[in-house]
């Protein structure tokens, strides 16, 4: 009898997995300077699951690195130590990247370099988070709340692609993915994107994201509870069990990023997809926690 899968529900969960797996990824932390990136990699080192190669200034080699012994690569500049972070990706010395304090344009100029970045030609850059809020019984993941600001239909595709990847990844296997809009239906004339839907639905329902079911126009109440959508009378895949939602556009994620974070305290973490390697991309005013995660399910996600 094959061993069966257990669904990961939670971020402590996430954690256990990762040691059973005796998983460890090199991860190349650029520009560590302050003490939220520095405490965050110290407890995911810590845990095993990451090896750090830190692009640092020469204080903070003296200071944080020499204290824990981790690997060093000194830099000037914030730019120089993005460049230098992409190059080890390239020559596949490191298997994730992780943002410290500097600009976000700064690392992703790095990254999307035509002539040295990681992002491949055709691919779409993406950014997934995964979410534990108090009120919901399992982790809900979700796109796009940081890159890109109307996903074409091609975008919106490689973005239902990456999110059932990430599910299948913690062993959901069956995911069921929203496609969201403000309501139930489609709305060609005010909201194009909406016509798209019925052709992701039937891709989903050929098989041409694994298994996976998937429906839309939906909106967010209706795929995270049942009793609303029973109250609505629809019949959907969903169930009000949504374990993935993929938003209309940047406004929207990042709207609904900003709101579980502040007003539900929900536990967060987050990364770039369609890069070489995952990117781990935290805003500066993500907690400890948050960007310890988001190295978690890097090194989950990591090839």
């Amino acid at each position: 009898m094959p061993e069966e899968r257990k669904t990961i529900k939670d971020f402590k969960q996430l954690i256990s997995l990762l040691k059973e797996r005796n998983i460890c990824k090199r991860t190349v932390v650029v520009w560590p300077e302050d003490s939220h990136t520095q405490e965050s990699v110290s407890q995911a080192a810590h845990k095993g699951f990451i090896e750090p190669i830190l692009v640092c200034s020469e204080d903070t080699e003296k200071g944080y690195v020499r204290r824990h012994g981790f690997q060093a690569i000194i830099a000037h500049e914030p730019a120089e130590a993005a460049r230098k972070a992409v190059e080890l990706v390239r020559e596949q010395k490191a298997d994730i990247v992780m943002k410290g304090f500097l600009n976000t344009d700064v690392l992703l100029r790095a990254i999307l370099d035509k002539e040295i970045g990681i992002l491949p030609k055709d691919t779409v850059l993406t950014h997934i988070t995964a979410a534990k809020l108090p009120e919901y019984h399992k982790l809900l993941f979700f796109t796009d709340a940081a890159v890109i600001p109307t996903p074409t239909d091609k975008q919106r595709r490689e973005q239902v692609r990456y999110i059932v990847d990430f599910c299948h990844a913690f062993q959901i296997e069956c995911p069921k993915v929203a496609l969201i809009h403000c309501s139930e239906k489609v709305d060609e004339r005010h909201f194009p994107y909406t016509a798209s839907y019925a052709m992701l639905k039937e891709e989903g329902e050929t098989g041409a994201f694994g298994s996976c079911r998937i429906d839309g126009p939906l909106d967010l109440k209706t795929s995270c509870s049942a009793e609303a959508m029973k109250i609505k009378q629809i019949d959907s895949p969903i169930e009000g069990e949504a374990d993935a939602l993929v938003f209309p556009d940047i406004e929207a994620g990042n709207l609904f990023y900003k709101t579980i974070t502040l007003f539900c305290h929900a536990e967060t973490a987050a990364v770039l997809q369609g890069t070489i390697a995952p990117v781990v991309l935290p805003s500066r005013g993500d907690t400890i926690e948050s960007k310890f995660y988001s190295l978690a399910l890097a090194s989950l996600i990591s090839r």
